[in-house]
């Protein structure tokens, strides 16, 4: 994609690295696709709606209908922007849960409400823990399956008790109840819960505290070749920034190398300067 075709992206609310953790099959992916219909619908919204097919877009992901690879999106609420990480659950994939969840600031945890917490569950809280991951919000999915509300609450009773025995708030931490299918299906009131659960996030997951004066610094994720543009590094900026044209230094098992920053980008689009961005892309001249 041609650098001037890209949209230019301002930075106008604070950014929120956020992600979605939890069991296979409990609708991670589902949800993640509802908020952004949803924040879609509302006035005023940049946001884009992205389908289902759109996040686990992978041919083996479609086969297998599991989420493997980390995927990210974007979206905005009247508070803040956020890159959403989508992160898989399945056992055999939790290396890449691992790296999706080190970029949160905070994380949706998804259980389903008539399954409640199963062994991923579980394991994702430990994750989150392990990698620092500092606020969760519960999305309590799948409650138009369970008609008996005192089962609803013993599972989040559960909940609440496993939070608590890894070290996170179980009782002050939002519960929200939602139907992450129905949303999608433009279900009034499943809406309601999708826009319900965006407002715990805002209000929920503190903003992230920026370190933006010093020394810019960048893990790199990723690496690829795009024909035409160069070399294009991904990852999480730990800390300071970075503008075009600026020299940085490749630290690693091989000799320190410099090259030139030549294009920070988050998403496809065009940042005049690096800030603290997940996923940013960097092209480098070799």
């Amino acid at each position: 994609m041609a650098a001037d075709t890209k949209k230019k992206y301002e930075r106008t609310k604070p950014h929120v690295n956020v992600g979605t953790i939890g069991h296979v099959d409990h609708g991670k992916t589902t949800l993640t696709s509802a908020i952004t219909v949803v924040l879609a619908k509302q006035p005023g919204a940049t946001t884009k709606a992205y389908k289902f097919d759109e996040i686990d877009n992978a041919p083996e992901e479609k086969e297998r209908g599991v989420t493997i690879n980390i995927t990210h999106v974007e979206y905005e609420t009247e508070k803040r922007h956020y890159a959403h990480i989508d992160a898989p659950g399945h056992a055999d994939y939790i290396k890449n849960m691992i790296t999706g969840a080190a970029q949160m600031d905070g994380a949706i945890l998804v259980v389903s409400a008539p399954d409640g917490p199963m062994p991923q569950t579980r394991e994702h809280i430990i994750l989150a823990r392990q990698v620092n991951v500092p606020a969760i919000v519960v999305a309590l999915n799948k409650c138009d399956a369970v008609d008996d509300p005192e089962l609803i609450e013993l599972v989040e009773a559960d909940i609440r008790d496993l939070l608590k025995k890894y070290q996170y708030p179980g009782d002050e931490i939002p519960i929200v109840r939602v139907s992450a299918l129905k949303a999608l299906e433009g279900d009034a009131e499943a809406e309601k819960g999708i826009l319900e659960l965006m407002k715990a996030v805002d209000t929920y997951i503190p903003d992230p505290v920026r370190e933006t004066d010093k020394p810019f610094l960048m893990p790199v994720e990723d690496v690829f070749s795009i024909t035409g543009r160069g070399t294009v590094a991904t990852g999480r900026v730990e800390r300071g920034k970075v503008n075009v044209n600026e020299e940085v230094e490749i630290v690693g098992l091989k000799a320190t190398t410099k090259t030139v920053v030549t294009g920070p980008g988050r998403f496809w689009q065009n940042l005049v300067q690096l800030l603290l961005t997940p996923n940013s892309k960097q092209k480098f001249i070799s």
